[in-house]
């Protein structure tokens, strides 16, 4: 076996197990509402646990429900199952083979440590409750929480608080970092049209050159971070694509700018949306040209509630983990957070690993997920579990 941190002993027995599963899931992702292969797989192996099992929540999305004893107490942990549309560029044995499509951010591992300690909590009988084991389609475009709610999750499987866990790059191994309040951003994306006048290269005065147009915006939205926010607020805003149906000697009539943005408090986010049509406004009036400015909003900010949060840090104590109770909150954006508007909640971070693979950047196409964290995160489950109903 790998080498394995010496306080995670209980669930040692797993560890096999849980590698064998995860590398399967690796090596065959599924985009978000797609997980058909990899739902199949975590249902069967939760009905070998005699569980509970209910399917097809929010299209893909499953819930194991583990009962004991007679305590009104329920606790639900979450975890994602999709995969990213990221050609894989490791020569691991488990790199995908589903051409095109990659387990980019461990969602494979988060999967597996749930299930791990699905396995393990369901043959022990030391606590009294209820456990909903939530497995979430959709993660990456904000849209799998969502569809499992408005499919009566929190009516269903009416938990008192719902906790998250998300592995981190570059963080030593089993390292858990969090914070109260907002831990992860908002996402807003927009696509701002821009409907200019082409026309031929060598006579430029004769139309209006939406490339000229988009370049105008691509640098003034910058300002709005520098000149109308107040410094320090972590606010991030991106062109991520600029499109034309300009060629070689063509000037574009049409532009098509692709971003997004994102903010840790609401204010902020309003913000950033009203100055972004203003810009727009303004250079549409300056160049003549129509501008249409589109956003949608699918990830909100992530709120971790005090006393979800204070429980997640005391079984990581338990187990003797590195703990970092106020880090500063992370830029990604997480649809966790449509549960946490809902519910108390506690969503935290685990470290991944400071070397090779598994320290290269979420969404890399040389990541990997660290199976040496496979044990650590089920058995940080099974004792906040264990801590939670407690008899």
């Amino acid at each position: 076996m790998d080498k394995m941190p010496v306080y995670i002993k209980d669930l040692e027995y797993l560890y096999k197990e849980l590698k064998v599963f995860r590398r399967d899931l690796h090596k065959y992702p599924e985009l978000g509402f797609k997980e058909v292969r990899t739902s199949k797989k975590i249902f069967d192996k939760l009905k070998t646990l005699d569980l509970e099992v209910h399917a097809g929540i929010g299209k893909t999305g499953l819930v194991g429900v583990l009962k004991r004893g007679t305590s009104n107490k329920k606790i639900m942990l979450r975890a994602d199952m999709d995969a990213l549309p990221i050609i894989e560029t490791s020569n691991s044995t488990h790199a995908s083979k589903n051409s095109g499509v990659m387990h980019a951010c461990g969602h494979d591992g988060h999967t597996t440590m749930l299930l791990g300690a699905a396995k393990h909590l369901s043959q022990k009988s030391n606590f009294s409750g209820t456990v909903y084991f939530v497995f979430q389609p959709n993660e990456e475009h904000g849209l799998g929480a969502k569809a499992m709610i408005d499919d009566g999750l929190f009516e269903r499987f009416p938990a008192q608080e719902v906790f998250g866990i998300h592995n981190l790059p570059g963080a030593p191994l089993g390292e858990i970092s969090s914070r109260q309040g907002v831990i992860c951003a908002s996402e807003t994306i927009f696509e701002i049209n821009i409907t200019g006048k082409g026309g031929h290269s060598s006579m430029p005065h004769l139309g209006v050159d939406s490339i000229l147009v988009g370049s105008d915006i691509v640098t003034a939205i910058q300002k709005i971070l520098s000149r109308k926010l107040k410094p320090g607020t972590g606010s991030v805003i991106s062109i991520t694509e600029f499109i034309t149906d300009g060629s070689r000697n063509i000037l574009p009539g049409n532009t098509l700018l692709k971003g997004d943005f994102r903010a840790f408090n609401s204010i902020d986010r309003i913000n950033i949306q009203k100055n972004l049509k203003q810009i727009c406004n303004g250079i549409s009036k300056l160049h003549k040209v129509k501008i249409e400015v589109k956003f949608r909003n699918d990830f909100t900010e992530t709120v971790n509630s005090k006393n979800p949060l204070s429980k997640s840090f005391k079984a990581a104590k338990d187990l003797g983990l590195k703990i970092i109770k106020n880090r500063e909150p992370i830029p990604f954006s997480e649809d966790f957070a449509h549960f946490s508007k809902i519910k108390p909640a506690s969503f935290i971070l685990i470290g991944n690993g400071t070397e090779g693979n598994f320290a290269n950047p979420l969404h890399a196409s040389s990541y990997d997920f660290n199976d040496n964290l496979l044990v650590i995160g089920a058995t940080f489950w099974s004792r906040l579990v264990e801590n939670y109903l407690k008899i």
